[in-house]
């Protein structure tokens, strides 16, 4: 028989079936080593890459939300630096104001107190120009009237008399003239 096998020719199209097992045979030992060693390490390896991805991925959304809460924590800092400056601003303004108000209160102080000591100083000055005055026009009326009466009015008392009694009736005149005016 198998020398009619080799006698026969053989038809392309159908398959050799001792090579058709022995392929699926290699087939199954082929499958086996990969389903049981070759399989486990890739799927170990892609197990491991979908962790790290997502890993990654929840770290990357963890950082955002950090960043986000930075950012609003930011913001809120701005915002009360912002209004503490505008509050010391407010502040220098008020204390600027009162300080202003304080320097005029003091200068019209010192303007009042001047004034009072120019008046005070020309009142003064005016007594002692009124004093002196009196005395320069007792020494000359004095002396006229000596000349005038031909005697000698040197007596104190008596001078003294004669020089008020005259400038009393000069101011009373000088007080009529004013009050007619």
């Amino acid at each position: 028989m198998m020398y009619l096998a080799a006698e026969e020719p053989q038809n392309p199209l159908l398959p050799v079936w001792p090579e058709v097992v022995i392929g699926l045979l290699a087939f199954g030992i082929v499958f086996f080593v990969f389903a049981k060693k070759l399989l486990p390490a890739i799927n170990k390896a892609l197990d491991e890459r979908r962790e790290a991805i997502e890993g990654g991925m929840e770290k990357a959304e963890a950082a955002q939300a950090e960043a986000q809460q930075t950012l609003e924590e930011y913001r809120a800092q701005l915002a009360e630096a912002r209004h503490e400056a505008a509050r010391l601003r407010q502040e220098a303004q008020e204390q600027g104001a009162a300080l202003i108000a304080e320097m005029r209160a003091e200068g019209q102080r010192q303007r009042e107190e001047i004034i009072a000591a120019g008046h005070t100083q020309l009142e003064a000055d005016r007594k002692q120009a009124a004093q002196s005055l009196r005395q320069d026009v007792g020494a000359l009326a004095t002396t006229l009237a000596g000349k005038l009466v031909g005697e000698s009015l040197e007596d104190q008392a008596r001078q003294s008399r004669t020089i008020d009694r005259f400038l009393d009736e000069l101011e009373t005149k000088a007080d009529a003239a004013g009050a007619a005016r």
